[in-house]
């Protein structure tokens, strides 16, 4: 009796699992995708970016690496691409999501996952981030490659306050980005970029 209920325990079980797991699954692509494309501005797109990977995986760049990639069309038109990065902070890994409109110029950055002391650069994972919102609108060029630095290394950045490793990280990744995007933008949105 008592391995005929342990039996039917199981089997209901495993049909409950299996009978949710398509509503689980559609719940986490739909957290997963709200994470992911708040960067862009609701009306900037209207496909399902997430539905759209670009062919990049691990593209070691300068200071980073590029473990992936979305893009986001309008009217079937190119209208920005989301770059997963990778770098190196002062206690490890920072995964960072970087936006791109079709033109080259940065919408905006978000911090994934970090490792980073709490309370100093941890604050990188803080959302919305004021720090990280300074890089809107900046391009490859603007500012220039020199400018891509903090002030106290003679760039036009800031740093967040007691993380100067972390801080210098997230910019040479954001410049890294955006160095991609303006070399490879056929392999990106399938044009020249700033046409």
């Amino acid at each position: 009796m008592l391995v005929l209920l342990a039996g039917l325990g199981i089997g209901v079980t495993y049909v409950v699992q299996h009978a949710s797991e398509p509503r689980i699954s559609a719940q986490q692509r739909l957290i997963d995708s709200r994470n992911l494309l708040d960067l862009l501005p609701p009306d900037s797109y209207d496909n399902q970016p997430l539905d759209q990977p670009l062919a990049l995986e691990n593209i070691r760049l300068s200071n980073s690496t590029l473990l992936g990639g979305y893009l986001a069309t309008k009217a079937s038109q190119p209208s920005a691409v989301l770059l997963r990065s990778q770098t190196l902070g002062y206690e490890g890994s920072i995964e960072l999501l970087i936006a791109i409109g079709a033109s080259g110029k940065l919408l905006g950055v978000k911090t994934l996952k970090q490792s980073e002391t709490p309370a100093l650069g941890g604050k990188i994972a803080d959302w919305p981030n004021t720090w990280l919102q300074v890089f809107t609108g900046k391009s490859r060029n603007a500012p220039g490659d020199t400018g891509w630095a903090l002030r106290k290394d003679q760039g036009q950045f800031d740093q967040i306050a007691g993380a100067t490793i972390t801080s210098r990280a997230v910019i040479s990744a954001v410049h890294d980005a955006l160095r991609f995007f303006d070399e490879h933008p056929q392999q990106l949105i399938g044009s020249s970029a700033h046409e």
